[in-house]
């Protein structure tokens, strides 16, 4: 993979050279406005650049043709999963999904190093036991409705407002409202009505949309996010209401994710949706990563990383080598990527061996994107040991509050969500 590190250590330089020219009265307009058209020249014939013409061929957008390159799979697990053993599931597939962002979201994209120094001041455990009970900023804002002091151990009074869980939410009301056949255009509706800040490819997705671009183009007008890690955070919903359905709950999640992302973005919510719906009839977690993969092609990016993932599981000595395998194989990847942090999450499920705990805290030791891969770790393991297995440190700090950043759904109580997921619930015909 090419990488061209000194691109960003030259912008800051010319930046920081820039301003002191400016303020000792050098006339920087004529350079820094050439270097301004060298950019956009540079991006324009960056987006028209064609790629692999063989690897587009194994990574269409069109459901059709990606479901024909998909592997042989089950599609089906479960015709009939009953209420109470749905709801036991549930309820730890989304307080296990709240508990791994809120465990990663006050260290996301940190470095290894600074995670442990942290842990050194705090005086806890790392990789991490519980809630992080300190940080350096614990008054900074959190999407405009948390601060970092509400993810911290002794300090909640509910589930933080995080995106990872926005989403999923959001994902609800979009079932409550248009029902599980919605379409893509009804995704773009939800997004313009309840949300009012979003980043990456959704705040590219969403501000195409209030420029009147149809939802089906949103996602490919100057967005170079397309491969990024926000489709993939937003597919718990559709394995909650269809598990044991991982086909159905891969279809939801393309027709989610297609509103912002292209190939293995859209694979990377594909899978995973997949892999959780799946984690609803399985008692192993690595199992519904295997069928996860059942449902993108079987030749795209995404399928080759998590089989080699797969492959290195038996073999890992640690979490310190499963990021340094990490490092190696996506060198120069940015670290919100799909591919990497979907590898991260693999190796979390496969190092925390069935344990909650130490599956999330493994995971946000691996750093990256680590609010977003303990996230999806957690709901996963979560819907495979149901809620009596995810220890209650994680869960009873919660106090049956999520709070949200959606417009007019600020607040919700984590029954009424587990309520309402099976409301919407759907089963295939018999």
């Amino acid at each position: 993979m090419p990488c061209f590190p000194d691109i960003e250590e030259l912008a800051r330089e010319v930046h920081a050279w820039g301003d002191l020219c400016r303020e000792q009265g050098g006339m920087t307009a004529p350079i820094l406005g050439r270097l301004r058209r060298e950019l956009k020249r540079a991006r324009r014939e960056l987006a028209r650049l064609p790629g692999d013409r063989s690897l587009k061929a194994a990574e269409p957008d069109d459901l059709k043709r990606l479901r024909a390159l998909r592997p042989a799979g089950p599609r089906i697990m479960a015709k009939t999963l009953a209420g109470a053993e749905y709801r036991r599931r549930l309820k730890g597939a989304w307080l296990g999904r709240a508990a791994g962002c809120t465990l990663g979201a006050p260290v996301e994209n940190w470095s290894i190093e600074a995670m442990e120094q942290l842990a050194k001041r705090c005086g806890v455990p790392f990789p991490p036991e519980d809630y992080w009970p300190g940080h350096p900023e614990p008054e900074r804002p959190c999407y405009g409705v948390s601060r970092v002091r509400d993810f911290l151990k002794g300090h909640m009074c509910g589930i933080p407002a995080d995106d990872d869980l926005g989403y999923t939410l959001l994902g609800l009301l979009i079932l409550e409202t248009y029902g599980s056949e919605f379409t893509t255009e009804d995704v773009g509706k939800a997004w313009v009505e309840y949300l009012p800040i979003a980043c990456t490819a959704e705040h590219v997705a969403l501000e195409n949309l209030k420029r009147g671009v149809p939802a089906r183009r949103a996602g490919v007008i100057d967005n170079p996010y397309l491969e990024w890690i926000g489709a993939d955070i937003r597919c718990d919903p559709w394995a909650y209401a269809a598990p044991g359905w991982p086909e159905r709950a891969a279809e939801m999640a393309y027709r989610d994710a297609y509103l912002s992302h292209r190939r293995n973005g859209v694979y990377g919510a594909m899978f995973f949706a997949a892999a959780i719906s799946a984690a609803f009839v399985l008692e192993d977690p690595l199992d519904a990563v295997g069928i996860g993969l059942t449902e993108i092609p079987a030749e795209c990016r995404l399928a080759k990383d998590i089989r080699w993932a797969l492959g290195k599981t038996k073999s890992l000595s640690g979490w310190q080598e499963a990021r340094a395998l990490v490092d190696g194989r996506f060198q120069g990847m940015h670290a919100v990527h799909t591919n990497n942090n979907a590898c991260l999450t693999v190796f979390g499920l496969a190092l925390g061996g069935g344990d909650f705990t130490r599956t999330i805290g493994t995971t946000v030791a691996m750093g990256l994107d680590n609010d977003c891969t303990a996230a999806t770790g957690g709901s996963l393991l979560g819907a495979v040991l149901g809620i009596g297995r995810v220890p209650e440190h994680w869960w009873k700090p919660f106090r049956n509050r999520t709070h949200a950043y959606l417009r007019n759904a600020a607040e919700f109580r984590n029954s009424d969500i587990v309520r309402r997921f099976e409301a919407v619930r759907v089963t295939p015909e018999p």
